[in-house]
């Protein structure tokens, strides 16, 4: 009984509200016929089923993510429906080089695979899905369904829209008469989002959506790959101190070269150092004179 109460009594404020509100430049004219039209809307909503959408998720771990990902997308086409999301990635936890050689190495990876996948299903068939979906799994980590009722957004969306034709259709009789033809625009515009917002809302309670979130254990991953570390290329240690006793040589020969190239210096140096011990000898005789 409340809600048959409530209903008239909603439908008559939306229509005032449409009127008065967003549109308050308008002139027009009370039509008893409109009210009841929309009371007649407002009681076939009270008899239409309620707008129930589900939703779900569920987050479990398998033996093979690539499997299960094939696996889900065929069950998906099967029950007619859509893969909106199709995630799958691996991320690399550690690795280890073991030296084979001078030039190759054995590379142990170890890293995880994990998967996120969206689908879109009908709503009678959800529970049938969730549960093939659940078998595929070694273990579920959670399975939720969430449950939101969009009866009453519904209702006022299509008592608005019938307000707003009603109200079209007076203006265009001339029993109203809009000042600014750019409200009528955005009234036609409000009955154009009102439509679509309800459309919407069916597919949303026709077909409901899936996340689905799934892992595998972590994979060992061995690799026999190139030596990248440039000192694992150097030549054995005898090999090298030859090489280094032919280096020294070498720069030894290049010093008496050098040497060499600069006789005259050397020359002058040593007469430089010839005068300058002379001097120092014959200092102390001449002191002992005075």
């Amino acid at each position: 009984m409340k809600s048959k109460t409530l209903i008239p009594l909603l439908a008559g404020l939306v229509l005032l509200g449409a009127c008065k509100g967003k549109h308050g430049s308008e002139e027009f004219v009370n039509n008893s016929s409109s009210n009841a039209d929309t009371l007649k809307v407002a009681d076939s909503a009270i008899l239409a089923p309620p707008k129930l959408v589900k939703t779900a998720d569920m987050r479990f771990k398998v033996k093979n993510v690539q499997q299960t990902s094939e696996h889900i997308t065929a069950l998906t086409t099967s029950y007619h429906g859509l893969v909106l999301h199709h995630q799958v990635g691996s991320s690399e936890l550690r690795s280890m080089d073991v030296r084979r050689g001078d030039d190759s190495v054995t590379r142990v990876t170890a890293f995880n695979t994990t998967a996120d996948i969206t689908v879109k299903v009908p709503t009678d068939k959800l529970e049938g899905f969730m549960n093939e979906v659940e078998r595929m799994g070694i273990y579920i980590n959670n399975r939720q369904l969430d449950i939101s009722d969009k009866s009453l957004d519904y209702l006022a969306a299509r008592l608005k829209l019938q307000s707003r034709k009603e109200l079209v259709s007076q203006q265009k009789r001339g029993k109203i008469v809009i000042k600014n033809p750019a409200n009528v625009l955005l009234l036609k515009d409000d009955m154009v989002d009102q439509q679509i917002g309800n459309s919407q809302i069916d597919d949303e309670v026709k077909n409901s959506i899936v996340t689905l979130s799934f892992y595998q254990s972590n994979t060992i991953y061995k690799e026999i790959i190139a030596n990248d570390d440039p000192t694992a290329y150097n030549l054995p240690f005898f090999k090298r101190l030859v090489s280094a006793i032919e280096n020294g040589w070498s720069i030894f020969e290049e010093l008496l070269l050098g040497l060499a190239n600069l006789w005259v210096l050397i020359i002058a140096g040593l007469g430089v150092w010839v005068v300058i011990r002379y001097y120092k000898n014959k200092r102390p005789v001449l002191h002992a004179k005075a």
